[in-house]
């Protein structure tokens, strides 16, 4: 997340020196990591003013979000090992736990609240997936550029 040097009122990113101008590119890169988080945070309540279920809206919701933080901290661990083999099993075993994650909250939801919250947690996590997957497309291939 940026911090902002009070000195200026730009935004910088971790590790910019302050007063040092941001790159354009690099603070739209970070917002754009980051835009399935904040449509859900934005979208979830509005769907509830328009009167979609609260209990699915909320728990897909927080299944996206929860699923996006151990994302984020798995990915630190598993950077951290050194051998390949072992990274691949790591990351495949990682994908999945997350998967079933949100399809464990989508099962939650339709248990606790019937048929209709546990369709709204699907959309939810739908909507949100299918914006994460496409900032992923536009991204390009992982590790950087294309050549």
């Amino acid at each position: 997340m940026p911090d902002f040097d009070a000195n200026d009122g730009l935004a910088r990113l971790p590790g910019a020196a302050p007063g040092e101008p941001v790159e354009p590119a690099l603070a739209l890169s970070s917002v754009l990591r980051y835009l399935d988080v904040l449509f859900v945070v934005v979208a979830a309540p509005a769907a509830v003013i328009l009167g979609a279920p609260t209990l699915g809206c909320v728990i897909g919701a927080c299944a996206w979000i929860a699923q996006r933080l151990l994302a984020q901290f798995d990915r630190r661990l598993i950077e951290a090992v050194n051998a390949s083999q072992t990274r691949f099993g790591l990351n495949l075993v990682e994908s999945f736990g997350r998967i079933w994650l949100l399809a464990g909250a989508i099962v939650l939801a339709a248990v606790i609240g019937g048929r209709g919250d546990g369709l709204a947690a699907s959309l939810t996590i739908f909507a949100a997936y299918s914006l994460a997957f496409a900032l992923r497309l536009v991204d390009g291939r992982p590790g950087g550029p294309r050549q």
